[in-house]
């Protein structure tokens, strides 16, 4: 009976190096040193001693397993804490920061234009330039250039080298802790620009992204849902309207707005659609991840957008290679992948967000869809199991960062994620048909979708969210997830002695 149990809480090797490179990276890069070496020690005795079992021959199958999950843990929590290390942003200007009153440096990402008309963007310092001295720098910063300089920086866009004169400040980072009280506060550092001047030009492939970019932005441009087209396709949000964002807010469905691993699905499905029949499935999955790294790197670096993709190649290569095709696993790889390449974005709350909730349909969705097979009819019982997994398992994150989540959205969201799906292939058909001159075939269906994911989500914004401490919301959504699964175990059981008699 032992036996049996412990097995059961066996998890492959790569899904128990992911567990560990999230103990590394979220809790304990934070605590002791003391408590670090403490959880390692323990982990490498565990190897040990299943290493003992195996080679006496007790029960050598499980203790082989049990041995390569304390050391895949070990190499987890190895990995987590080095890329907490790696993903903290240390800034060096030279100079003591009182000085610098100019900086030169490249920006990482497309300008960003927030309220006030004002730009914003990240920039990969190269020089800080003080009364009298200019040396190298380091380090990322946020920078703030003025209004005037808006139409030049999206003219040579990302990757091109800018030289400003203005003021820096100090700001505090919230990083998700949970050996720590609630959060970590770490310094960060902005800049106020005065001016612009362009030092150097971008290479030129992101020359010709930027101009493929804003190209499909103009065409856009006057729609009066264009806004929502260049959100779900382009990642492109300061169009997008102010009412229309609060309502998506409230009504607990801001994440549809953001590119993710739901838009990428839609992508790759349209691709799938067109490609498998005249190409076959795998030169079409090739095919479809050419397409979408390429869309990932005219839309730009995006967290959530990356594990989606990086997911969608894993998949791709698990068909071509005859792998294993366990989604638990593919995530688990996902994420040891994109925390190794990029360990910055491990503090981004898209990334966060994106895996927690993928974990939370993997397993939590699962659970429920098995729970209400038969009770709830089929065409609700999918979507709405998707949606409480992921609202459950990102309920307690939502509530440390927003301060209140919003229940409705499970609702909400059988009737927008349709809809949105809808309107993004019919923009991707208005960009085809614009090239043609018949886009106007698709204004007036747009304009209409668009009103009803309006109305919809006004209607669902009416009804109050939940407002508590973030502890609170933690405890009983985790509370909640554990009993669904005991239930869900215990269903299973049943059924498993009931089979022979079936």
């Amino acid at each position: 009976m032992v036996t049996r149990v412990f097995s059961r809480l066996l998890f492959p090797p790569i899904q128990c190096a992911a567990l560990g490179t999230v103990a590394g990276f979220y809790f304990l890069f934070y605590a002791s040193f003391a408590l670090v070496i403490t959880v390692l020690s323990i982990l490498l005795v565990m190897l040990c001693f299943f290493r003992v079992l195996n080679s006496v021959n007790f029960q050598p199958r499980l203790s082989r397993s049990a041995s390569f999950c304390a050391a895949a843990l070990s190499a987890g929590l190895l990995i987590g804490i080095n890329a907490a290390n790696d993903g903290y942003n240390k800034v060096n200007f030279g100079i003591p920061e009182n000085n610098v009153i100019a900086i030169e440096g490249v920006l990482l990402e497309d300008p960003r234009i927030i309220s006030g008309g004002s730009v914003m963007a990240s920039v990969s310092l190269r020089k800080s330039t003080g009364k009298d001295v200019r040396v190298s720098s380091y380090g990322e910063i946020t920078v703030f250039f003025p209004a005037e300089s808006a139409a030049k920086l999206k003219e040579f866009g990302r990757g091109v080298t800018i030289f400003s004169e203005g003021t820096l400040r100090s700001s505090e980072r919230r990083y998700l802790s949970i050996l720590q009280s609630s959060s970590k506060e770490a310094q960060d550092w902005t800049f106020s620009a005065k001016s612009l001047h362009i030092v150097h030009p971008a290479p030129v492939i992101e020359k010709t992204r930027t101009g493929i970019r804003q190209s499909l932005i103009n065409r856009f441009e006057g729609k009066p849902w264009s806004g929502l087209a260049l959100a779900l396709l382009l990642g492109v949000r300061e169009n997008l309207d102010a009412d229309f964002t609060l309502l998506y807010r409230n009504a607990g469905l801001s994440y549809i707005l953001a590119l993710s691993g739901m838009h990428l699905a839609i992508l790759a499905a349209l691709i799938t659609f067109l490609l498998k029949k005249p190409l076959g499935l795998k030169v079409s999955a090739v095919t479809g991840s050419v397409i979408i790294l390429l869309y990932c790197f005219l839309v730009g670096p995006m967290p959530s957008l990356n594990r989606s993709a990086l997911m969608y190649i894993l998949g791709v290569a698990a068909i071509l290679f005859a792998l294993p095709k366990n989604a638990l696993s593919i995530l688990s790889l996902s994420f040891l992948m994109q925390i190794i390449i990029t360990p910055a974005a491990g503090n981004s709350i898209s990334f966060i967000l994106s895996y927690i909730a993928l974990f939370g349909i993997l397993v939590i969705g699962r659970a429920l869809s098995s729970l209400f097979a038969g009770i709830v009819p089929d065409f609700l019982l999918q979507p709405l199991s998707v949606s409480g997994g992921a609202f459950l398992a990102t309920a307690g994150v939502c509530g440390f960062y927003f301060g209140t989540i919003a229940p409705v959205g499970i609702i909400a969201g059988l009737v927008i994620i349709p809809l949105t799906a809808i309107f993004m292939i019919g923009s991707i058909l208005w960009l085809v048909l614009d090239i043609l001159s018949l886009s106007f075939l698709f204004d007036i269906p747009l304009s209409i979708l668009y009103k009803l994911m309006e109305n919809t989500a006004s209607i669902a914004g009416n009804v109050p969210g939940v407002s508590a401490s973030s502890s609170v919301i933690l405890v009983f959504s985790i509370s909640l997830m554990l009993l669904i699964l005991a239930f869900e175990y215990r269903r299973r059981t049943v059924l498993l002695q009931l089979k022979p008699f079936l």
